[in-house]
């Protein structure tokens, strides 16, 4: 009888202990893979708002380029327009009066009188497109300082929205206790000394939270990487432009030196162009990292609410 009772009593304080083992397990899993979701929603959130940011710049840039050519075009309707005009002088103005025969006084001043009316149209018209021209190239100055600026949100916010080192090693660690837990779990069937609704507990805890090992934590910093560069090299495209624009527009380059002028447009609207693809890059970077950040948030909130 008392062979018996020792031998019931042992089994008894070797299920409590089991138990006492698998539950502890379960806590340290709690311990190390709690509160990571927390996190990683702010990364969410910043790479949200960082990817809105370059989208501006990215669009604030197309339109800047846009305006580069629209205005490469004004500028060739000008320099056409100059072009029919010295024309005309070198055909009429230049022919001195009293080699003119005039022979019928009235269709000669008719003439005369169509020909004035003709050059002060075609006057008006490079007033207005040369306005156009000027209006077009404060605008494409505005617009690629505000691609620049964006760029420079974009590369400030980019850097700093990476994975610490204490949440790798959270994770790290988060991972060895899941270990931990599936080697007690393994012991405590074996034994047959836990019951099935915690071994089933355990089983779904384990499965839930060793998707850890699907994350890729190192992408979501590399993506990180990549749009900071991106928008620095937007940023530092960006400046160059605007300097760019605003020289090709200034009063001395616009009145004095038309080849200047064509020149600082080309390079302008170059670098208009080089400052939207840097941005649309940085753009697609902060997108991807959203999606990575998405798939550890989702396993962060799976294996938390196996763990409540």
């Amino acid at each position: 009888m008392r062979l018996t009772f020792g031998i019931l009593l042992s089994l008894m304080v070797g299920v409590a202990h089991a138990n006492t083992d698998l539950t502890a397990a379960i806590e340290n899993v709690r311990t190390t893979c709690g509160n990571i979701s927390a996190e990683l929603s702010d990364m969410k959130k910043m790479a949200g708002i960082t990817t809105a940011v370059t989208g501006v710049g990215t669009v604030a840039g197309g339109v800047a380029l846009g305006t580069g050519l629209a205005k490469a075009n004004v500028d060739k309707e000008i320099e056409e327009l100059e072009s029919q005009i010295a024309r005309l002088r070198a055909e009429r103005g230049d022919v001195p009066i009293e080699h003119l025969q005039i022979e019928d006084e009235a269709l000669f001043k008719r003439q005369v009188n169509e020909f004035i009316a003709y050059y002060q149209a075609k006057e008006q018209e490079i007033s207005v497109a040369e306005q156009k021209s000027k209006n077009l190239g404060n605008w494409r100055t505005g617009t690629l300082a505000a691609a620049t600026a964006t760029n420079i949100a974009g590369a400030v916010m980019s850097g700093t929205n990476r994975v610490k080192g204490d949440l790798k090693q959270q994770i790290d660690e988060c991972l060895m206790s899941v270990k931990t837990l599936s080697n007690v779990r393994m012991q405590a069937r074996i034994d047959g000394s836990a019951t099935d609704t915690d071994l089933a507990r355990a089983e779904n805890i384990i499965r839930a939270c060793d998707a850890w090992t699907t994350v890729d934590i190192t992408s979501i910093n590399n993506r990180s990487k990549g749009a900071t560069v991106s928008s620095g090299i937007g940023a530092g495209l960006g400046l160059a432009g605007t300097i760019t624009s605003a020289s090709a527009n200034s009063k001395d380059v616009h009145d004095g030196d038309s080849d200047k002028e064509k020149n600082l447009n080309t390079a302008a609207n170059v670098l208009a162009g080089g400052t939207t693809a840097a941005s649309l890059s940085a753009t697609i970077f902060n997108a991807t990292q959203i999606n990575a950040i998405k798939h550890a948030a989702t396993v962060a909130d799976e294996c938390e609410g196996a763990l409540r």
